[in-house]
């Protein structure tokens, strides 16, 4: 249920009325536009009287939400939220771009790499230290000398860093990455979102391989229930029948999740394809879809990567596509 306040609306009035919705054993999200206050009522609103409400003096408008996502609901949100990503913002006409290796291999390599994505305009440093695989037996990253190599190089750079978790046990090592990735294969890891829930990490939640806008809105609510509202979606392509690319890049669900939810949206089109002659294309479709950030993996050394190779830049590819980048965003944003 959503209660639009007046804009006349004192601090005490509006506090008054939060404290009789919460005896109603309601949740009270509220959300301060310029003009109008939204006051998001998460929980069984089904006994609260919405005629009573509605006759209430500070009262504009009441009306029920159909959508179980509520929290990361744009009706509950009207103003996009911008998420604070070590220093760099994202969301809310704020466009930001990850970039980094697959996986950490060494110092010299990531922090060769963190050095030229800095230098061609990323803001922030993407690079795995835990990788899972398909296969048992290929490379699963570094571990915690992966993170420490990582946090060398925000050192050297000053680029905040993004790296995926995969196992809550291992949180503690995490402190110093600004940005945690939720992987495609854990975004209904429902146990793994209720406890990054309880922290104040930003958090990149990818969407999963075979997985509706729907499923993905419901993860991140899982997350926001736990009290961090600092999230961002992330499309990496969904399995379809389709095999000349690793997946299939679903540009259709930036306007859509932008027109459903609040949450900034980021593309990850290496993933996507699997092949790195067809990034730069779906990085500049990304852009024009009105996407808040793409990730991009880029490697000094492609042929020879630990993992996922095929699919990454090097730093003379990204340099380049980073510039026609700016072109397709300058005329977006006219």
């Amino acid at each position: 249920m959503i209660t639009v306040l007046k804009p006349n609306t004192t601090d005490e009035q509006r506090d008054h009325l939060i404290h009789w919705l919460e005896g109603q054993k309601v949740q009270v999200h509220i959300s301060q536009g310029d003009q109008y206050t939204i006051l998001g009522l998460v929980g069984d609103t089904t006994h609260i009287d919405i005629e009573l409400l509605e006759s209430l003096e500070i009262v504009q408008s009441v009306k029920r939400v159909s959508e179980p996502f509520k929290k990361c609901n744009r009706k509950f949100h009207p103003e996009d939220s911008v998420i604070d990503c070590g220093g760099v913002p994202i969301g809310g006409g704020h466009f930001a771009v990850i970039a980094g290796p697959c996986s950490v291999e060494s110092r010299d390599q990531i922090v060769g790499i963190a050095q030229s994505v800095k230098a061609s305009g990323a803001k922030l440093l993407r690079g795995g230290a835990f990788k899972p695989r398909t296969s048992p037996y290929d490379f699963q990253g570094l571990h915690a000398d992966g993170l420490a190599l990582l946090s060398e190089a925000k050192k050297v750079t000053g680029l905040p860093i993004v790296s995926e978790l995969m196992d809550i046990r291992d949180l503690d090592i995490f402190e110093d990455v600004d940005v945690i990735q939720i992987g495609a294969r854990n975004m209904q890891n429902f146990e793994l979102l209720k406890s990054i829930g309880r922290t104040n990490k930003t958090i990149l939640l990818k969407r999963g391989l075979a997985n509706t806008l729907k499923e993905l809105l419901m993860s991140a609510e899982y997350i926001m229930a736990g009290g961090n509202e600092n999230i961002i979606l992330c499309e990496r392509g969904i399995r379809t029948y389709e095999t000349y690319t690793r997946n299939t890049l679903d540009l259709s669900c930036v306007p859509v999740l932008h027109e459903l939810t609040h949450l900034p949206v980021v593309v990850d089109p290496s993933h996507a394809t699997g092949h790195s002659n067809l990034v730069p294309s779906m990085v500049l479709a990304a852009a024009a879809a009105g996407a808040d950030g793409i990730m991009v993996e880029v490697h000094n050394d492609p042929i020879h990567a630990l993992c996922d190779g095929a699919q990454s830049l090097t730093p003379a590819q990204f340099d380049d596509v980073m510039k026609r980048m700016e072109k397709v965003l300058e005329a977006v944003r006219q």
